[in-house]
């Protein structure tokens, strides 16, 4: 009897729990996951885009979002609304995943044919005169703009016969410069050329970075000052912005091989660590930066007769605000972010400005103006001048005219950094 009765109300609570659990289904559709996914869509024959569909079975899931991705972006890519895009002739295989973690997937086989690619004209101007080891000179075409038309017949010899030369640059831009803008132009075109172009660029300046972290202004050329690591002008900040928007796949990057984002995360990283040992220490207290550092001491380093080793108050803004790029920043960022700002203020030049006259620089009286100058004395951080003979002047007038007028000597290039750029910093990471 008592066996009886423990049976029976086993079966009653089961009974009851299956009930509830039926009634708990009909009641909280949410417990229904995708099952099955059906693509549909067509190849691509004349090279436009098309729609692919996904049928979601059941019909009653109650999450029938997908994700989308492709096997070749560089051959097509995919909206998330599945509207693919062709980019090149070939095949690609189209996934949709369900979204409601059943682990649930579909593919699907494109063959796209019928692309025709166009070119655009600064961009097979950097063609030709990319050299051979992928990155590129900074003559003839120093400011861009011989890019933008046709090369003569000598440029072309010249470009075609210079292929081996070892005199790419990441100075002025160059090299980023032409990496970037190749990259617009695929973004309008999908000329394969111009990616596999901006790859190649991009693999060189891996390769040009010292295993320290830092770049040198020329490379594999080590000749005179282009050995040194090299902040003058931005170069190194220029690189290093191209490493972080790679690395979140910004600014037209993410048609690079996703392989590459790990790639430049670990450049960008290395070159966060030799800014950090770069920076100047003065009597106990960090400051800002140099021009160039040495690539082996670190230590400031002379670069051309008139760029002696001293503090910059021109490139050090570009530094500091790449630090400030950093999303986690360690201790050894934030102090070195805060020191840099603490010497910006220190560094302030009151009551004077710079006036251009016909054919000359001079400095004249400006109550209440602020400015920098762009280099400072190592041990008493005064601003001081410098020509060609290489020898230090206390006031700009010392120094030849063509000095004087042919290089920035003075500057307004901290201003916005100390305020509210530093301001939101601190905010962001609450300092």
């Amino acid at each position: 009897m008592n066996k009886f009765l423990k049976l029976s109300s086993l079966l009653i609570i089961f009974l009851v729990a299956a009930c509830s659990s039926d009634d708990d289904n009909e009641a909280n559709p949410g417990h229904v996951l995708v099952s099955a996914i059906n693509i549909q869509g067509n190849d691509i024959i004349d090279g436009k885009t098309t729609t692919l569909r996904a049928n979601i079975l059941p019909e009653n899931a109650a999450n029938k979002g997908i994700d989308w991705s492709i096997s070749d972006k560089k051959i097509a890519d995919i909206s998330d609304a599945g509207v693919l895009n062709p980019k090149d002739n070939g095949e690609v295989t189209v996934t949709a995943t369900a979204q409601d973690g059943s682990g649930v997937s579909s593919s699907i086989l494109i063959k796209i044919s019928g692309v025709n690619h166009g070119t655009i004209l600064q961009a097979e101007n950097m063609l030709l005169w990319q050299r051979n080891n992928g990155g590129w000179p900074k003559e003839p075409h120093n400011d861009f703009s011989g890019y933008n038309r046709e090369q003569t017949d000598a440029e072309i010899s010249a470009a075609l016969n210079g292929k081996s030369k070892t005199d790419t640059t990441i100075d002025n831009d160059h090299t980023v410069g032409e990496i970037r803008a190749l990259l617009d132009a695929y973004q309008v075109t999908f000329n394969p050329a111009y990616l596999e172009a901006a790859e190649n660029g991009l693999n060189y300046l891996f390769e040009a970075q010292y295993d320290n972290g830092g770049w040198p202004q020329y490379y594999p050329d080590k000749s005179g000052y282009r050995h040194q690591i090299t902040f003058n002008d931005n170069a190194m900040v220029n690189v290093m912005n191209f490493m972080w928007d790679i690395s979140k796949g910004e600014n037209d990057t993410g048609n690079f091989e996703d392989s590459y984002k790990e790639k430049a995360f670990n450049a960008f990283n290395k070159g966060i660590e030799v800014i950090l040992k770069t920076q100047i220490t003065v009597n106990g207290t960090k400051t800002a930066w140099c021009a160039q550092h040495d690539d082996i001491t670190l230590l400031p380093a002379t670069a051309r007769s008139y760029e002696l080793p001293s503090i910059s108050g021109s490139e050090s803004v570009g530094i500091a605000r790449t630090l400030m790029l950093v999303e986690s920043p360690s201790s050894e960022v934030k102090a070195a972010v805060k020191a840099a700002i603490e010497w910006f203020e220190d560094a302030k030049l009151y009551d004077i400005d710079t006036k251009k006259t016909a054919d000359d620089v001079i400095v004249v009286d400006a109550p209440g103006n602020i400015i920098w100058a762009r280099f400072y004395d190592l041990e008493t951080n005064i601003p001081f001048f410098c020509g060609r003979d290489g020898i230090k002047k206390s006031t700009l007038a010392e120094i030849e005219r063509e000095r004087r007028t042919g290089y920035a000597w003075y500057g307004t290039w901290p201003k916005n950094i100390i305020g509210s750029e530093y301001t939101n910093w601190k905010n962001k990471h609450g300092i």
